[in-house]
């Protein structure tokens, strides 16, 4: 995915490395950023742009590379609700728990959310 990204940058005549392309992919799985665009088009913007001057080209190339991004829900088409769930669950506290079910569970808390 961020080598096309890299390219289309370079084809927008935007002066990047291979270096800078590495220090996105580091920060990245280092979670500095995580599912949202926007975030990572600005930490892409520090990382890959050194000079203002490019700025425009980047906004040119990101517009093109992530058209339609937006529009992708990838939780109701790649995960599974049952799955969502369990791992939501792995990361309450037993207290947090007991407090949900009192509430009348999760499913009631989706409810008053939605």
């Amino acid at each position: 995915m961020f080598i096309d990204f890299f390219l289309t940058l370079k084809k927008h005549k935007v002066p990047c490395s291979l270096r800078e392309l590495l220090d996105l992919i580091a920060l990245l799985k280092a979670g500095v950023v995580f599912a949202n665009v926007e975030e990572f088009y600005n930490l892409a913007k520090i990382v890959m742009v050194k000079d203002e001057i490019h700025y425009d080209k980047y906004d040119n190339a990101f517009a093109e590379y992530f058209k339609g991004i937006e529009n992708i829900d990838i939780f109701d088409k790649i995960l599974p609700e049952d799955w969502l769930r369990k791992e939501f669950e792995k990361h309450l506290s037993q207290e947090e728990k007991d407090k949900l079910k009192s509430l009348g569970g999760l499913e009631a808390l989706m409810k008053a959310f939605f």
